[in-house]
């Protein structure tokens, strides 16, 4: 126990072992599901004749996540987990080897270099100055923007949303013919609803979240993971929670994702090295700021990362403060994941619902870790919580992070427009990293029209550049 209090610090965190087992169980819950997810998007990525075995993704996908994590627990203190991040693993197989032809192995050639690139913005120090020049306005409306976006993938995973599309509405043709997925074309009239709870799902999730609430309305610890469990439970006579134990994979599959980064192909084309460098500059900037948005979203609002904290960050050089020892651990995470081969590996949002059972500590994270290597034996065990059981928790902890936003001077539309596009965006675009880039734009806007340029960091007038330029050459890319 001595060596557990030395290393963690636990009794300087107001923690202890066992709340920080809770969180780390707690957040490897909530973000179990990308175990079995990531290998069905990923594997699409392969072709008859050079398949992206399903069986290696699966397991790159637990030791990336494991690695990363114990990274992030060791090396900054600090309970967030890292794993293979949705959306990024869509755009490597839908937009990079779908989309532009790059063959899987390419594509983990690219994801390595973005890893390459975030070590070294972190190492030089060029991260710490972006969260330096993020006006604090902002800051307000990240935290309030992720809870937002949490919220919103609590309710989608509990299948309480219905979406009515127009039928009239043509498909978005720009999509390349096998792609398989559907787009429906920009304004057509797509509207969500709440179901009408005939499904069992939806029963089950609205009873779970039912069941946190009140718990939380009691002061009960550890209300989330309780309400997990018991959701859980319930679940088994509804024919919701699974009891299969089967596991269809071998540890021994990484052999055939692992170390299968394709460098020589991805620069062989002469004419497409500006393409790959836009796809790695699309790569390198989503995965940056939804690590950014991550921490500054949940980070401030937990504590995690203090006015002391802060302060270190913004005055020394190095790593002397918690968050920059967070940084460079995420960043090393990407690159780690790519050679075991899967897309960015990257910080989860998921990790505030660990956080807000009262993980203060790297110690969340270890134990996190633990339960995802235990997944290489036992892979089924993460399979039986349904995702109706731990969609409740999300908008729980999406309702804890509003208090953000009540920090925003709504009163000065200067301030409250930036940060208003800053929130709304990343649940209706699905992403942090746009929402981050919504509020940059406007923010720079608003202040060169007002004639106030002059107190718009630097920072954040390369950075806002760096957007645009990212939005016009992925359109043209698509034309």
């Amino acid at each position: 126990m001595s060596l557990l209090e030395s290393k963690f610090k636990l009794k300087e965190h107001g923690t202890n072992v066992r709340t920080e087992f809770i969180a780390g169980l707690t957040t490897f819950f909530t973000m179990a599901y990308i175990i079995f997810v990531n290998p069905n998007i990923l594997s699409a990525a392969g072709t008859p004749d050079n398949p992206f075995s399903k069986g290696g993704i699966y397991v790159a996908t637990i030791i990336a996540a494991a690695v990363a994590t114990l990274i992030m627990g060791l090396v900054a203190n600090v309970p967030y987990a890292q794993a293979p991040g949705m959306g990024l693993n869509a755009f490597f197989t839908y937009t990079v080897s779908m989309g532009l032809g790059f063959t899987w192995q390419q594509a983990l050639a690219m994801v390595f270099i973005c890893g390459v690139i975030n070590i070294l913005i972190t190492v030089t120090q060029v991260r710490k100055m972006i969260i330096k020049a993020i006006p604090r306005s902002l800051q307000y409306a990240i935290g309030g923007g992720i809870g937002l976006f949490i919220a919103y993938i609590g309710f989608k995973n509990a299948g309480f949303l219905k979406f009515t599309v127009d039928a009239t509405a043509p498909a978005d043709m720009t999509l390349k013919a096998g792609d398989p997925i559907s787009v429906v074309a920009p304004g057509a009239n797509v509207v969500p609803a709440i179901v009408n709870f005939t499904d069992p799902n939806a029963q089950l999730a609205l009873i779970g979240l039912v069941i946190i609430a009140v718990l939380m309305f009691l002061n009960v610890k550890g209300a989330i993971l309780i309400g997990i469990i018991a959701t859980t439970i319930i679940g088994i006579p509804m024919g919701v929670t699974t009891t299969s134990l089967s596991n269809p994979y071998k540890i021994s599959d990484i052999a055939d994702t692992a170390f299968k980064l394709d460098f020589a192909g991805l620069f062989a084309d002469p004419g497409k090295i500006g393409l790959v460098l836009v796809t790695i500059l699309a790569f390198s900037l989503s995965d940056t700021f939804d690590t950014i948005g991550t921490f500054i979203g949940t980070g401030r609002k937990s504590g995690i990362f203090d006015e002391s904290d802060e302060a270190a960050l913004l005055q020394s050089r190095g790593f002397k403060s918690k968050m920059d020892k967070a940084l460079f651990a995420d960043a090393t995470a990407t690159s780690i994941g790519a050679l075991l081969g899967t897309s960015n590996t990257t910080t989860y949002v998921e990790s505030a619902a660990g956080i807000g059972v009262g993980g203060k500590t790297g110690l969340t994270s270890v134990f996190t870790a633990i339960f995802f290597l235990i997944c290489l034996v036992f892979a089924p065990i993460a399979g039986i919580v349904p995702s109706a059981a731990t969609a409740p928790a999300l908008i729980i902890v999406g309702i804890l992070m509003m208090e953000s936003l009540g920090k925003i001077n709504w009163e000065d539309f200067e301030e409250a427009a930036p940060a208003f596009l800053t929130a709304v965006t990343m649940p209706l675009a699905y992403s942090i990293s746009t929402g981050i880039s919504a509020g940059f734009i406007f923010y720079v806007v608003v202040k060169v029209v007002k004639g106030k340029y002059k107190e718009v960091h630097p920072v954040m007038y390369a950075v806002t550049a760096l957007f645009i330029i990212n939005y016009i050459l992925t359109a043209l890319l698509r034309l």
